[in-house]
Order: structure tokens, then sequence, then C-alpha cells
């Protein structure tokens, strides 16, 4: 189950669970998507790996399993 991480790892965006601005790689490295576009051209700067669209999960499924809290922040890979 992903773990719908809270915030981009670049600029530390809120990124609620139903964002539709939320990007992901195969390890859910999670970013914001003027993040991918402007600064990561796509590609995750953590695994190489290609950022696409996080799937929502459904508000009724959200009380039983919850999104992350836990912030990742870790700019150091983002280009400006």
């Amino acid at each position: 189950m992903l773990q719908l991480r809270p915030n981009c790892e670049c600029c530390d965006t809120d990124l609620p669970p139903d964002s539709p601005d939320a990007r992901i790689c195969s390890f859910e490295c999670t970013f914001c998507s003027r993040c991918s576009q402007q600064r990561l051209a796509g590609q995750c700067p953590n695994c190489g790996g290609e950022l696409l669209a996080r799937p929502r999960r459904p508000a009724s499924k959200l009380a039983k399993h919850p999104a992350s809290t836990d912030r990742v922040f870790n700019p150091v890979g983002c280009r400006s």
C-alpha cells in the first residue's frame, strides 16, 4: 500500500492524500508537480526513476488506511 507522503521532498509543499499535484517514483519518493516539471525534468533525483502522478486513495478508505504523516525534506538533489 502506498504511504501517501504528505509533502514535496524538494520544496516542502503540502501534498494531501487527494492532491492531484503529487508525483512519485517507484520507491515512493514524493514531489509536487511544479518541482517534478521545473526542477527535476520528470526524473527522481534519488533513484533516477520516472515521476508519475500519485494515485489518490478514496476518502472512504483513508480512515482505515491513513496517509503517512512522516515528512521527508531532502532538497540536496533538487536542481533550481
